[in-house]
């Protein structure tokens, strides 16, 4: 149903009437000196505005009105979803993260690639919860901060690229990031999600440490494991199968997870990591109804385009140089 979100506007509605009731008006005397002795200028109904032309500006005045009380179409009340819950995501992207071990549609690509993509869906489907991103690699930086806003959070990190933080791996600086912007919001279900393909062999805070803060701050953390266990890599005599993630650190992420109260998942593949995914989904449900919000559609246009409308019939009298007596 259509309503007005300023109706107050309307009390300027006799606004011109009373300017010109109550301001007093120039004398053709006293506001033009004429030249010649004895002329003078026609005062009296003949300086009157047409009946039309009041009608049509008194019509404009209406219109601007009603567009400045800013009418809208009220849809019916809908429930909005907030869940309460903050998520982080912190997500490698060290030189080993452009490895090409994964197979996304049929086609090999980078573990990096197939992380983007997938964890893009996974981002898009946690509507109602607060969600940030950390991407890390020798350091670790904040990217976006915790928004209601997934579509900003999943835009940020399809611009991520491997190396940009580093070639190396800080897993404790990742997760120390993540627990000091998750500790400072009153949400009772802080969770981060983790995901990385090697061992911490860069920053200054050791995982371990870094798990025991978050338990501390009531952080709840997912490990996700990423890399395929062989891939075919050229050698001096072709192709070869070569040990892609041997250097992965299961043990640590496992104990990470487990001291935290959430769970290890090792995704050698993206069917792996796509069901790691499903898992978290699982596990941290999706919110329930919260307080009812109603959509509207502002219909200002209309009016304004009216009031414009008016305004230039007013006024064409004067562009077209038509004689007083056409318009009565």
């Amino acid at each position: 149903m259509p309503e007005f979100a300023w109706p107050w506007v309307f009390v300027l509605l006799p606004l011109p009437w009373l300017c010109w009731r109550w301001l007093p008006v120039a004398q053709p005397a006293q506001a033009l000196r004429l030249p010649f002795h004895g002329l003078q200028l026609r005062t009296g109904d003949g300086a009157r505005l047409p009946r039309i032309r009041v009608a049509l500006l008194a019509l404009a005045w209406l219109a601007l009105l009603t567009a400045a009380a800013r009418p809208q179409w009220l849809g019916p009340p809908q429930p909005a979803t907030r869940s309460g819950r903050s998520m982080m995501l912190a997500v490698d992207i060290s030189g080993s993260m452009a490895m090409r071990d994964m197979q996304l549609g049929g086609h090999v690509t980078s573990r990096f690639a197939a992380v983007e993509a997938i964890a893009g869906q996974f981002i898009a489907r946690r509507q109602g919860d607060r969600v940030g991103l950390v991407l890390f690699g020798s350091r670790a930086y904040l990217v976006t901060p915790i928004t209601y806003d997934v579509d900003a959070v999943r835009a940020q990190l399809r611009g991520a690229a491997v190396g940009l933080a580093g070639r190396q791996t800080a897993i404790g600086d990742a997760i120390g990031v993540a627990v000091k912007r998750l500790r400072k919001l009153p949400a009772k279900a802080r969770v981060l999600v983790l995901l990385t393909d090697g061992v911490n062999n860069s920053g200054s805070l050791p995982p371990r440490q870094a798990a025991r803060i978050a338990k501390a701050a009531g952080v709840r953390i997912y490990t996700i494991g990423i890399g395929s266990g062989r891939v075919r890599v050229p050698g001096l005599f072709g192709l070869h199968l070569s040990r892609s993630s041997a250097s992965l650190n299961v043990a640590m992420l496992k104990s990470i997870a487990q001291s935290t109260g959430g769970r290890f998942f090792r995704a050698s593949d993206t069917g792996q990591l796509a069901e790691a995914y499903r898992r978290i989904d699982a596990l941290e449900p999706l919110p329930h109804h919260g307080r009812q919000l109603r959509p509207h559609r502002e219909l200002f246009m209309w009016p304004l385009g009216a009031a414009v409308l008016f305004l230039l019939l007013a006024l064409a009298r004067d562009w077209w140089r038509l004689p007083r007596g056409d318009i009565a």
